[in-house]
């Protein structure tokens, strides 16, 4: 079957699926292996130490696809500029950004008129509004199923997609709780023109750098197995639950603030966890479709299955 979109079109791809950024696991391996598959992969730009970096990986992605690909700039929590690697990605001409976490205006105007597509991450329809009045190509909305970062709402996927889908004109992406191909058909049925997944991307073979309990930990998983911390300092995020994130929730609970915080919400604290596979001394995200991920594929195995199980959907649909 054929899978045209907005979004394939837009973005060069076969498949109307996107990678989340992903915070210190997104890399070369990952990306390509996706863009290689008929979706669209991404470098995680501001997980890495300097701009030299960001240049050596794009660069690694470029020897491993001849696709598009893109490169995500997670804006919103960062303490250090991100304007060098701006230029980086403009420099080594990616064919896609995104953007998450914060006001995309900076970005999407350092960008305009070299070409490159843009994404959006939104938690909102004002958001969504304004990212396409900003110039945006695209925009993801996620939902409180999620992992990572979320909306300061509790508005779930299958409500805001359409909403979202129903006040732009410019291509629409549903995120949150989605891991397979009826989450494709579903999305796609809501309005949505395509999906961005994060959490089914980290339980691959080639999420190379998430520690193998990392994985298990979300193949593990149920419904209930995840939990929204930093909620008290306005930064919503979806994490495992576990003996860290339970620290988290009492320091919150007592109004301490951010001083108190820190040190348990750091980059360092994730890293510990998804990289190291200390569950007790670190967090790990992860979004409430974890409970549908029951396997450690190849990237091209999962979409293979995302694709076919989709296939059938729309199938049984043409049929009934």
């Amino acid at each position: 079957m054929e899978w045209k979109t907005r979004v394939t079109e837009t973005f060069g791809i076969n498949y109307p699926i996107v990678q989340g950024g992903l915070a210190h696991l997104a890399y070369a391996d990952l990306a390509a292996a996706v863009s290689n598959a008929g979706g669209l992969g991404q470098v995680t730009a501001m997980s890495l130490p300097n701009p030299e970096r960001l240049r050596e990986e794009i660069r690694r992605v470029k020897s491993l696809t001849s696709k598009p690909f893109g490169v995500n700039f997670a804006i919103g929590q960062q303490r250090r500029p991100f304007e060098q690697m701006v230029h980086v990605a403009i420099e080594e001409k990616v064919p896609a950004i995104s953007v998450t976490g914060g006001n995309p205006k900076s970005v999407l105007d350092m960008v305009k008129g070299h070409g490159i597509k843009t994404l959006v991450l939104v938690a909102a329809r004002r958001q969504a509004e304004k990212a396409e009045q900003l110039g945006a190509d695209a925009v993801m909305v996620v939902g409180q199923e999620g992992g990572g970062h979320i909306g300061r709402s509790d508005t779930g996927t299958f409500v805001l997609t359409p909403q979202v889908s129903d006040y732009v004109s410019i291509p629409v992406l549903a995120s949150g709780g989605i891991v397979d191909g009826r989450g494709l058909m579903a999305a796609l049925a809501l309005g949505a023109d395509g999906i961005e997944m994060g959490t089914r991307f980290i339980a691959t073979k080639e999420c190379v750098t998430a520690h193998p309990v990392y994985k298990q930990a979300i193949i593990d998983a149920d419904e209930n197995a995840t939990t929204v911390i930093k909620k008290s300092i306005g930064a919503p995020a979806r994490a495992l639950k576990g003996r860290w994130t339970e620290q988290i929730l009492e320091i919150e609970a007592d109004k301490n603030g951010y001083e108190s915080l820190k040190d348990y919400i750091s980059g360092e604290a994730n890293k510990r966890f998804i990289h190291d596979g200390k569950e007790t001394e670190g967090f790990g995200w992860a979004g409430q479709g974890a409970a549908r991920i029951h396997d450690i594929p190849t990237v091209e195995q999962l979409m293979k299955s995302i694709i076919n199980e989709a296939e059938l959907i729309r199938k049984k649909w043409c049929i009934s």
